[in-house]
């Protein structure tokens, strides 16, 4: 097995690289069979043919499942709950304001939860919108 982070080879049973420090099994330059460079975005190891696990999973959002965020999205988007969720507070913070003011709050929470069902929301903890 090899770091997929610094290409570097591993014990199967280690849970760290030694050599970068990197947990086993994190990371996208490198194939974890054979050690080779892998393409970014590749799906396979064009050294080896083995599928490369991409580090992307589409059942998570910034570490945190997905459901939940567009349940609380539906619910409670309207107040920005699920961008303080998520770490985006500018954008909770103006939501919570458009909510207030003008009742926009809605609007923007549903263009999210359509956005997280469609796995096209990109968490920007500095965006604005």
């Amino acid at each position: 097995m090899f770091c997929k982070n610094c290409g570097k080879e591993m014990n199967d049973n280690q849970a760290i690289c030694l050599s970068c420090g990197v947990k086993t099994g994190e990371g996208t330059s490198f194939c974890q069979n054979c050690g080779n460079p892998v393409a970014p975005g590749a799906e396979v190891c064009l050294s080896c043919g083995v599928a490369v696990k991409n580090a992307v999973n589409s059942q998570y959002l910034n570490g945190k499942d997905k459901i939940t965020v567009a349940l609380i999205c539906f619910f409670l988007g309207g107040l920005g709950i699920h961008n303080f969720m998520l770490g985006e507070t500018k954008k909770g913070i103006i939501k919570i304001v458009a909510s207030l003011c003008v009742g926009l709050g809605g609007i923007l929470a549903l263009i999210d939860f359509i956005k997280i069902l469609c796995d096209k929301y990109v968490v920007d903890q500095n965006a604005l919108f």
